[in-house]
Formats: C-alpha cells, sequence, structure tokens
C-alpha cells in the first residue's frame, strides 16, 4: 500500500498543511490574503470530503467511535462559521482579523486535536490497511472536486454555513 494514499496519512498531511497557512495568516511578513484563501479552500474541501466519504466508512467498522465521528462533523461546522467570520473582516491584519483569525485558530487546532487521538487512531487500528487506501483514494477524489469547483469563495463558505 503506497502510504501517501492511506486516509490517515492524507488526512494528516491536510492537518499540517492547514497548521501552517494559520501561521502565515498570523504573519506580518506573508500574504495573509493568499494564505485565507488557500485556508478556506482546503478547510471546507477537506471538511466535505470526510464528511461526504471518510467519517460515513469508519462508523462501520466496530470500536471506531461514532460520537467522536459525529462530534467532528459538529467541530467541522464551528470551524466553518470561525471561518467566515475571518473572511467578512475587511482589513487583513486589523484589530478585528487578529481576534477573528485566532478563533479560527482555536477552533481548528482543538478538532485537529480530537480527530487525531480519536478518529483518526480509531482508524489506523480498526481498519485494514487496504480499506484505508481505498478510502484515501476516494477522499483526494472527493476534496479535488470541491477545490475545483472553488469551494473556499465566501458565497460558497456561507452556503454551507447556511446550510447546516
Amino acid at each position: 500500500m503506497s502510504e501517501a494514499r492511506d486516509v490517515v496519512a492524507v488526512v494528516l498531511e491536510d492537518h499540517r498543511t492547514m497548521e501552517e497557512l494559520l501561521r502565515r495568516m498570523r504573519s506580518v511578513e506573508e500574504d495573509r490574503g493568499t494564505a485565507l484563501r488557500d485556508f478556506a479552500a482546503l478547510l471546507i474541501a477537506h471538511a466535505e470530503a470526510e464528511e461526504a466519504e471518510v467519517y460515513p466508512a469508519l462508523k462501520r467498522f466496530h470500536n471506531v467511535d461514532n460520537e467522536e465521528v459525529e462530534h467532528g462533523e459538529e467541530e467541522h461546522h464551528e470551524g466553518n462559521e470561525a471561518l467566515l467570520a475571518l473572511m467578512e473582516v475587511e482589513e487583513t491584519g486589523s484589530d478585528e482579523w487578529d481576534e477573528k483569525l485566532e478563533e479560527l485558530a482555536t477552533a481548528v487546532a482543538h478538532h485537529i486535536d480530537e480527530e487525531e487521538r480519536t478518529i483518526l487512531n480509531g482508524a489506523r487500528e480498526n481498519v485494514p490497511d487496504e480499506r484505508r487506501a481505498e478510502l484515501g483514494a476516494v477522499f483526494l477524489r472527493d476534496r479535488a472536486k470541491h477545490l475545483k469547483a472553488d469551494c473556499g469563495n465566501i458565497d460558497s463558505v456561507r452556503a454551507i454555513v447556511r446550510a447546516h
């Protein structure tokens, strides 16, 4: 099995990319607007693909905590709300920007920590390698579909937040 296609490895890679983009959004030396656009696209595509493809599949395995999976979905919504609040701030780097960025960073860091400790460890321990590879391929395909559809634009984020 190719490690890069294991759904756990792919999700972890996205998490590290999100953390790097959050770091860039905090830095006055970076293009914060571009970092936010990249972050928004990845966060939305990642969460949508997890909820459509990965979470439902993991719920079918014994010893993968269904309550944690459902809690993960709630945390996606909280992250999406925090993302929208930041995207609606007009001036990048303003006090309001910094405040909303920290709210987003807190929500995302909390979700990443919980998901890695509970859902992903459960998947590593209980889902066969072959199935994790299949899920990785499906996750990447679904995530790419969302990215191609410009899922991180503010109108898409608003629609996702309203739909929840």
